[in-house]
């Protein structure tokens, strides 16, 4: 997999999230005109996107902030962890701890709490901003 798309309003903010839990701003653009309405299937298309790639450069996030046409917000704003649909991405870190504590001084909020999965992993859920909620993996 290259990378996972979420789609903001505040494109400043994610990308400081994101660079918070490890990753690392690769470029940013905006992007218009008929390649992009066409791969995308929507008309007038003006966006800015910023690509992060995690520390080993394999995977990445892709974030985009729509100017047109207006990002349409989905139903619950917060919608929990069985709601249908993709919830959020698992990223591996080498501290759960240090991690949270990061990204919690960003103002992210813990959804659940800090837990160990048998001997193997210390796992948890993170929710930034505009509801972007973060698997944390620590293998033990």
């Amino acid at each position: 997999m290259d990378n996972v798309l979420i789609v903001v309003e505040d494109l400043t903010g994610a990308v400081e999230f994101f660079t918070r839990l490890g990753l690392q701003l690769a470029g940013s653009q905006t992007l218009n005109g008929s390649w992009v309405e066409r791969v995308i299937g929507l008309e007038g298309v003006d966006q800015d996107v910023a690509m992060l790639r995690t520390p080993d450069g394999l995977g990445g996030v892709e974030l985009v902030h729509f100017r047109a046409p207006e990002a349409i917000r989905s139903q619950p704003e917060r919608p929990p962890a069985n709601t249908l649909g993709t919830r959020r991405a698992m990223f591996a870190v080498d501290d759960v701890d240090a991690t949270v504590e990061r990204l919690l001084a960003g103002g992210a909020e813990l959804v659940g709490e800090v837990v160990q999965f048998e001997d193997s992993y210390r796992l948890c859920y993170v929710r930034g901003p505009e509801g972007i909620v973060v698997g944390l993996a620590q293998a033990l």
